[in-house]
């Protein structure tokens, strides 16, 4: 049985289909990339897998169960807009992950619980390379130090999926070069199921284990609205997370066309 089952998935918001039809099974620990023009749902396929909407018609199981209604600790996030917390450390940005679920009336924990907090928040902050900045503000930090902290605050709660939504696509190349080895790192480690959704289709293909491609196969020029997109292509990706450039040439002209090759 696959980790995650999508069964005839539809997303619609009022006269306005977005998703259509989709199916899809995902095995543990696998990385898929999903890749498609702006506006195909790329985004909203990752919202309800978060739990942040519910789909319109059909059903997205977890381990044989039906997906939690709201955002829980088996889904990790990362968004392309940092979401740190300015007031707050860089340990006490990660260790917060921590204290609310065990203290939701104070926020915090006391004691050797909240040594304990801080000590795994400790260890995650060296793995993603922030040890050294762990008293520091996130206002002090770059860019790519924010991103790492954001990615530190998803992986402290341990979740089994992880969920990326462009998160690197506001940073310098020479950084996203530095996170993209970052992010197999984590992943090799922990074995985490992830979804990454991405502009950049290079970046699909030398990530993931697994290429999705979105597009919308149906159009109505009289009704825009009418038709969602679909997954067109499912690519699975060489072992040794080259390019592949036989993949790439398959897909069609209008498709190549919408997304960016590096």
């Amino acid at each position: 049985m696959s980790f995650i089952t999508v069964k005839n998935v539809w997303q619609q918001y009022a006269d306005q289909v977005v998703l259509e039809g989709l199916n899809l099974n995902v095995n543990e620990g696998e990385f898929c990339t999903l890749v498609g023009a702006s506006g195909c749902g790329k985004s909203t396929f990752l919202r309800l897998l978060l739990g942040q909407e519910r789909a319109s018609r059909g059903e997205i199981l977890l381990d044989g169960q039906a997906l939690a209604g709201e955002p829980d600790a088996s889904r990790g996030v990362v968004f392309q807009r940092y979401s740190v917390f300015p007031h707050l450390s860089v340990l006490d940005n990660v260790a917060l992950g921590l204290e609310l679920p065990r203290s939701p009336w104070l926020g915090r924990l006391f004691g050797s619980a909240k040594k304990d907090a801080r000590e795994q928040a400790s260890v995650l902050l060296h793995k993603v390379g922030l040890g050294h900045s762990r008293d520091k503000y996130p206002a002090q930090l770059s860019g790519g130090m924010q991103q790492r902290l954001a990615i530190a605050q998803a992986l402290i709660m341990k979740p089994r999926v992880l969920l990326l939504d462009e998160p690197f696509g506001a940073l310098d190349p020479g950084i996203r070069k530095d996170m993209h080895g970052l992010l197999l790192e984590l992943w090799r480690e922990t074995q985490l199921t992830v979804f990454m959704v991405t502009h950049d289709l290079s970046e699909g293909f030398s990530l993931g284990t697994r290429l999705l491609v979105f597009d919308k196969v149906r159009l109505d020029p009289h009704t825009p609205g009418a038709y969602g997109a679909r997954i067109t292509y499912d690519i699975p990706l060489n072992s040794d997370r080259h390019i592949n450039r036989a993949a790439v040439d398959a897909l069609p002209a209008q498709q190549a066309g919408t997304l960016r090759i590096a």
